[in-house]
């Protein structure tokens, strides 16, 4: 083991627990990097005595490499990967690189929306049942340097569409989609190479094993045959079915059938409000009776649960207005959830970085809830002309400040002023966690 060399592409979250990990499994170990390492993980490589470039990758650091482990950030398409390629030399993904390593149970979620939360929830739910367990993974925890760090009995690991795109041996005991929507097309190249990297999540389950979707949804009913499906399947809808193992709600409840019992909740009284919060519980839920988690610690964890910071967050009430963060949404199925849930007027404070956006999904929601537009970016044509027909009063601005202190202007006693941006940050910031926190800061000095 300790003549086999590895390399790892990409130095931050993923790419640095990467190889801290193979460095502790006796590897020989080298990460490379296009861009500047930063400074945090720069002194855990020199703390374990791993050699690193940045600014470039050297092919000569390559040769008689037996494989390389490419974090999800890097890009098909990168100059390094096709030389990789055309050397066939083996790459494989951080998560498959993680997976070697551990024993532990897994349950993995993915979506285009809610995986975070539905994620966390899980989480929750399985600490309050007092199990040992970790969320890893997409949500900025790497998979890899928690292994590193301490492995635990379970890991809740959400999966992106770029970690699942390069993954080929992730077999959970439980699988969950969510839903599938147009999102990074651009990176993926077609609509059709997302949803197949959505779907690889349960294409190595068997009958040992169980997969949790939303069977509503247009994208997975259409691309997913059930009957050809090994894992036991376990569907949720907003509506009852004659299905086996299949999940609702209906008259203000939401009803969790499987084999392990059946369990109902008010959905008023579910912590995470709006049509897709519920689909998040009731995934969360089937997980856990999977898990035989009893009745009443699901009840009690759904009921005081808190979502995570820039997703619908509620931060505070000023002269009886609600302003809400909701940086995390960056395409426009998260924005439709956010104004979705809205039961009062909204200003709201949309664009970014459009991602080949459809934002006609939008129009008729903006219509009935929006009572003014206000665009944040360097360039808000697309947005404004999508909108300009469903909205009276649309505003155009090129920084925060400016957004906020028209939002002032706009907003009454009762309304709510919402960030859901629908797009990237990277026009104006370097992430979404970035914007939601500029947004928080300006509403407070305003």
């Amino acid at each position: 083991m300790l003549n086999k060399k590895i390399i790892v592409i990409g130095g931050g979250e993923s790419g640095c627990g990467a190889a801290l990990l193979a460095k502790k499994q006796g590897y020989n170990v080298f990460l490379s990097d296009s861009n500047i390492i930063k400074d945090n993980y720069k002194k855990l490589l020199q703390k374990f005595e791993i050699n690193w470039e940045e600014k470039g990758h050297d092919i000569k650091h390559f040769n008689n490499v037996n494989e390389v482990v490419k974090s999800p950030g890097i890009s098909d398409k990168s100059i390094i990967i096709r030389k990789l390629k055309d050397l066939k030399i083996k790459i494989i993904s951080e998560i498959d690189f993680g997976l070697r390593f551990t024993n532990s149970k897994i349950i993995a979620v993915t979506g285009s929306n809610g995986k975070t939360t539905t994620t966390l929830l899980i989480e929750y739910i399985l600490k309050k049942a007092k199990k040992n367990v970790k969320a890893v993974g997409n949500l900025g925890r790497g998979f890899c340097m928690q292994i590193f760090n301490k492995n635990y009995d379970y890991y809740i690991l959400e999966l992106s569409s770029f970690q699942l795109r390069d993954s080929f041996t992730i077999n959970p005991y439980i699988s969950i989609i969510l839903n599938i929507t147009q999102d990074h097309v651009d990176q993926h190249g077609s609509f059709k190479n997302y949803i197949s990297s959505k779907c690889k999540i349960f294409q190595n389950q068997d009958f040992k094993n169980h997969f949790i979707l939303n069977s509503e949804d247009k994208v997975l009913a259409n691309t997913i045959r059930l009957d050809q499906v090994k894992p036991n399947v376990y569907t949720f809808s907003s509506f009852k079915s004659k299905k086996k193992n299949h999940s609702y709600f209906e008259n203000l409840k939401i009803k969790i059938l499987t084999i392990k019992n059946q369990f109902t909740m008010n959905i008023n009284q579910l912590a995470l409000q709006g049509k897709h919060n519920i689909y998040n519980s009731m995934a969360a839920s089937i997980a856990a009776k999977i898990m035989n988690i009893e009745n009443n610690i699901i009840r009690e964890s759904l009921r005081d649960f808190k979502n995570l910071e820039h997703r619908l967050e509620k931060f505070i009430k000023i002269y009886g207005i609600d302003f809400i963060n909701d940086s995390k949404a960056t395409n426009v199925n998260s924005a439709w959830y956010a104004l979705e849930s809205m039961n009062k007027p909204v200003i709201w404070i949309a664009g970014g970085i459009d991602k080949g956006n459809n934002y006609e999904i939008l129009q008729k929601i903006a219509k009935q809830k929006v009572k003014a537009l206000i665009c944040l970016g360097k360039d808000n044509s697309k947005i404004k002309n999508a909108f300009k027909k469903f909205v009276k009063v649309i505003h155009d601005c090129k920084s925060m400040e400016e957004a906020v202190k028209i939002s002032f202007k706009l907003a009454s006693f009762g309304d709510a002023v919402l960030l859901s941006p629908a797009c990237s940050s990277f026009d104006l910031y370097n992430n979404y966690e970035e914007r939601g926190n500029d947004f928080k800061k300006e509403v407070k000095i305003t």
